[in-house]
């Protein structure tokens, strides 16, 4: 009897001990994963979280000491926290004393911090954009009911400088014109979750991403040509009070634009106190204008290279040739007498270029324009780039083709005309203007991949019509933008300024340019300034010493040795 009550009693704890073991098994192996995650549950946090905006950089072009892209580094766009400053009324002991200590460390007054606070039993901003030093200060006053929130926002360091390439990130976190518009996906900082893990006296996060920041753009923009171009258009403005202008550098065998200036600018920090948003525009690509005569080796290239003449081509000119019933005169009605086409160039005479545009087709003409890339984009790497299809010049009589060879009734951007202007000094071939040389993302580096260059005229066309440009600065009206111990290579213009109602031209304005390369034997840079109407005689010649000036700062910067002995040449 006795062992029969052992036995019960044993096979009892047997089956109790099966059980334990059953559910220990349950609870470890089988839901191990489901109890770890409730656990883990009670030790973390997760927060949603966003990546910083990326940075943009100026890579100082160092030519003599290693070549595109190896100088010092400038920061144009960055990240950099700003705080607002709020206050809980209900918590605030003391308002008088409160806004009295407050005021005094954030330049407001006691009396406009009292205002935010009048009538109010809940949260209020006190004030926005405060920098960290300002916080700093603020804490060590201890007043209670006073917060502070971190919130990113965007600073230009540069200001002014380069504004209408950088743009500006608005109010609603997306990037506005320039780099900041064409870029904005990929400066945008991504959006991930924030973990937080608590141990007894530990507290430490982890980023469910590799990384959460926007990628960084380092720019093909030189800062120091960028600077000396936008204080020759101030100068400029200072002298001839210029209504605007533009001045682009490139490299003439890459497309890596070097310099991008215009005036007027504005401050991106400040963006939104500006009244006229014309001023946002890059007008080097987000507006057209009638070119005059820079456009005159362009129309020698085609006739050139369509077997039509040569640079000793001779033609006689009378000051004025008819087309139907129209009549097309030199500038100031000149009669020039019997000419070569170098000649043309150096006088920049427009019957001569109408002589060369009337031995070619029409359709020839306009495949070459097209070709050159007047009726598209350059494809920039920039926000807001325009372009006309100049319907009216395609469509137009012969009069219309024959004042679009020297520059009139024909409309593109400053970005067009130079971008097609590198055939001369790059062999005949088509460059595509960049901006961006790199992206950085998670220390991966992205660089610009270039389509293939295209050939529009022969390297020898080419050659000839940049010989024929020495020669305009040599001893044409361009003589003012030499440089001696160099050949410089460029051309003048002045172009009149159409009514905004398409009928005719304003009667005192006129759009000065003048675009260039050096050394022209060995071309590396090329250089295009156009001043918007200087308050001089049209015949004035004032986008030449301009053009001069920046031409010499770069050739002692990069210290480009001359192409001869000014002490041996003739």
């Amino acid at each position: 009897m006795k062992n029969w009550r052992l036995n019960i009693i044993l096979i009892i704890v047997l089956i109790f001990g099966a059980g334990c073991i059953a559910r220990l098994f349950y609870l470890q192996i089988l839901n191990h994963k489901f109890y770890q995650a409730q656990a883990l549950g009670q030790q973390a946090g997760f927060q949603e979280i966003n990546g910083s905006r990326g940075q943009i950089f100026f890579v100082n072009s160092q030519e003599s000491k290693g070549g595109p892209g190896t100088g010092e580094t400038k920061s144009l766009a960055i990240d950099k926290d700003s705080f607002v400053i709020s206050a809980m009324p209900n918590e605030i002991e003391n308002e008088e004393i409160f806004a009295e200590n407050l005021a005094k460390n954030i330049s407001e007054t006691k009396e406009s911090v009292l205002a935010k606070l009048e009538g109010r039993t809940s949260y209020t901003i006190i004030k926005r954009g405060l920098a960290q030093e300002d916080v700093d200060k603020i804490k060590s006053l201890n007043l209670k009911g006073l917060y502070w929130e971190r919130t990113p926002a965007r600073y230009y360091p540069q200001e002014n400088l380069a504004a209408q390439v950088v743009g500006f990130m608005g109010g609603d976190g997306t990037g506005q014109y320039g780099l900041e518009g064409y870029y904005d996906s990929d400066l945008r900082g991504k959006s991930g979750i924030k973990e937080e893990k608590r141990g007894l006296d530990l507290v430490f996060s982890q980023d469910r991403h590799d990384s959460l920041d926007g990628a960084d753009l380092y720019l093909t923009i030189d800062y120091n040509i960028q600077f000396e171009a936008e204080s020759l258009l101030k100068e400029v403005k200072k002298n001839l009070d210029i209504e605007s202008g533009q001045i682009i550098v490139i490299k003439p065998d890459s497309g890596r634009v070097l310099a991008l200036a215009n005036y007027p600018s504005f401050d991106p920090n400040q963006y939104s106190k500006e009244k006229d948003l014309d001023i946002f525009q890059n007008s080097a690509l987000q507006k057209l204008f009638e070119p005059g005569s820079v456009m005159k080796p362009f129309t020698m290239a085609v006739g050139i290279n369509e077997g039509k003449i040569t640079s000793d081509t001779t033609f006689t000119d009378l000051g004025f040739v008819k087309i139907g019933v129209e009549t097309i005169y030199n500038f100031a009605r000149e009669k020039y007498g019997k000419q070569t086409m170098t000649g043309v160039l150096e006088k920049s005479i427009n019957t001569g270029a109408v002589f060369v545009e009337q031995k070619i087709p029409h359709i020839t003409f306009l495949n070459y324009m097209d070709n050159l890339g007047f009726f598209r984009k350059t494809d920039v790497d920039l926000q807001g780039e325009v372009y006309s299809k100049n319907d009216l010049l395609k469509n137009g009589p012969d009069v219309e083709y024959a004042t679009a060879a020297f520059g009139q009734g024909i409309e593109i951007t400053p970005m067009q005309l130079i971008r097609g202007f590198s055939i001369f000094a790059n062999k005949g071939k088509l460059i595509k203007p960049y901006v961006v040389e790199k992206i950085v993302q998670d220390k991966r580096e992205t660089y610009t991949k270039l389509p293939p260059q295209e050939q529009i005229v022969s390297e020898i066309t080419a050659s000839e019509v940049a010989t024929m440009m020495i020669n305009v600065v040599e001893k044409g009206y361009g003589s003012g933008a030499k440089i001696s111990g160099y050949y410089l290579a460029g051309k003048t213009g002045t172009a009149e300024v159409p009514l905004k109602n398409g009928k005719g031209y304003e009667p005192n304005k006129t759009i000065q340019s003048f675009i260039g390369f050096g050394p022209a034997l060995n071309p590396k840079f090329l250089i295009l300034v156009k001043l918007d109407d200087p308050k001089v005689p049209k015949s004035s010649l004032s986008a030449v010493p301009v053009f001069k000036k920046l031409a010499q700062y770069i050739i002692n910067y990069w210290q480009i040795p001359p192409d001869y002995d000014t002490n041996q040449k003739q």
